[in-house]
Parts: C-alpha cells; structure tokens; sequence
C-alpha cells in the first residue's frame, strides 16, 4: 500500500546526502550516477503556438461557464416569479397551446425585448466598458420610465437590486465595479445585468443572446406552468427559437448604436396583459 505521507503538502523526496544512515550501502556503479550538478531557479517556459492556443481555449471555456452562470436560472434574482402579461394572455384565452403560446412569446421577444429592452443593453454594455457614470444612470431611469405598467416596473427593480446584491454577496465582481453599481439609483436588471457581462468581458452579442436566452426559457417555464403545457411542448418552442433570437441580436447590435430616439418603447398588447393581470382574480405569478 502506498502511505500517504509522501503527498502531504510541503514534502519533498529526500536527497540522497539527507538519507538516513541506515539505508542500503551504495555499490561504486550507483555512486558514479549520482547527478554532481544543482538545481537552478526554474524560468518562465516559452509559449509555444501549442500553449497560445491551449490559453485561448481556456479563455473561451471560463467565458462560457461566465455566459451559462449569468443566464442560469438558479441566478437569485427570483425571474421565475413573473410571466410579464403572459398568464393574463392565458386566462383572456389568446393563449390555448403550443402554437398559440410560441406566438405570443416570439411578438414579445421581436416588438417589445428586441426593439428597446435589448439596444439599452448594448448601450448599457459600453457605458461599462467606457466607465461612464452619466450614461449608466439615463439609460437605468429611462428603463424605469418606459414600463407601461406597475408589475413591469416592479419586476425590473426588483432583479435590478436582487442581481446587484448577488454581486455583492458572491464577490461576483471587483470592489470598484460593485462601488459604481451602487452610484446608480434603484438599479434596473437591464442594466446591472450589462454591468456584470462587461465585468466579465463578455462581449455585447453573446451577452444579448444569453439576455435573451433567459427571458425566453422564463417565459416558456410560465406558459408550462400556466396553460399548461408539456416538458415536450416547451422543448420545441426553444428549439424554434433560435432563428428568432439570432435576428433581434443581429438587429440590437444595429439599433444601440443609433440614438435612443429610435428605439421603440411602446408594446400596447404586452400593456394591456400585464395591467389586466395586475387585478386578475386567480394567478401563479407576481403582479
């Protein structure tokens, strides 16, 4: 058996002149392989275009693990908690299956995420990257200003704050980044969630896709729940997706670096739904 003793940390194997004087006598031939010279400080080794490349592919591995945590839905934020309109939908029966679900789901996802929520978070992202304060704060209270409805406000404030806080708890980013996520008055999740993908220099387009990656998956998790649908039913609204998240981040990149004037803040159906279900008599989800 192999004792354990010789993986504690800090040991050594023991130099033949440390040995103990009861070890085995050395015949002439063994002494005369006994190294003569001594160790050197090691240097740094060269990068080979093998390790270059072995340092890129880590790098793209810790960027993936970055993008999968930050659109996990085990993030503490409590998203799960809200449906944005859609279990109003459901009980005003536009939302009766499948199809009918994808439908309301992809028009929420081009009309409403892909032509503001998404170009403010491009913006957002370089207002980071450049450290501009002033730009942070107007595009997190014109986020604030442009919910149509009380629970849409409140949903945004309340994974703003929740994001921040697990910033802070987890020592998700450095002191600096979280001192300037604290500068910014009732934080929006738009924003904060852009402060954090810069941080972790994320860049912009994987950053919306996995945006919205998470909004999708939350609103597919709702009408599961809600409608209801099957685990099936759900898998093949994702799988259809990808077609349509791909446009609005080709779009988003375009739209935020045009002037805010035209993004597209408005989305009446989606208001309509999340005032109704403010004061629908039966839900599952926050309001």
């Amino acid at each position: 058996m192999i004792g354990t003793a010789g993986l504690q940390s800090g040991s050594r194997p023991t130099p033949p002149a440390e040995r103990s004087s009861h070890s085995m006598p050395q015949s002439p031939s063994e002494q005369a392989l006994q190294p003569t010279w001594e160790l050197a400080p090691l240097s740094p080794p060269q990068p080979t275009s093998e390790s270059k490349s072995q340092s890129k592919l880590q790098s793209a591995s810790q960027r993936l693990i970055r993008l999968l945590h930050l659109g996990s839905p085990m993030l503490p934020v409590g998203a799960f908690s809200y449906s944005q309109g859609l279990e109003s939908a459901i009980d005003a029966g536009t939302i009766t299956d499948r199809v009918t679900a994808a439908r309301w789901i992809f028009d929420a996802l081009r009309w409403s995420v892909g032509r503001f929520e998404a170009p403010l978070l491009v913006a957002a992202h370089r207002a980071w990257s450049d450290g501009d304060g002033k730009t942070i704060a107007d595009l997190n209270q014109w986020m604030t200003a442009t919910r149509e409805t009380r629970e849409l406000r409140a949903e945004t404030l309340q994974l703003g704050y929740s994001l921040r806080r697990w910033c802070e708890d987890s020592v998700a980013v450095e002191a600096d980044v979280l001192t300037r996520m604290h500068a910014v008055d009732d934080p929006t999740w738009s924003v904060i969630f852009a402060g954090v993908a810069a941080h972790w220099e994320i860049d912009a387009r994987d950053m919306l896709a996995t945006y919205i990656w998470a909004w999708l998956e939350n609103q597919v998790s709702a009408a599961l729940k809600a409608v209801p649908l099957g685990q099936t039913d759900g898998q093949k609204i994702l799988l259809a997706a990808t077609n349509a998240i791909d446009e609005v981040v080709v779009g988003a990149i375009a739209l935020g670096a045009q002037p805010r004037s035209s993004w597209v803040t408005q989305c009446p159906g989606l208001a309509i739904a999340s005032s109704r279900h403010e004061s629908q008599y039966s839900r599952l989800f926050r309001s």
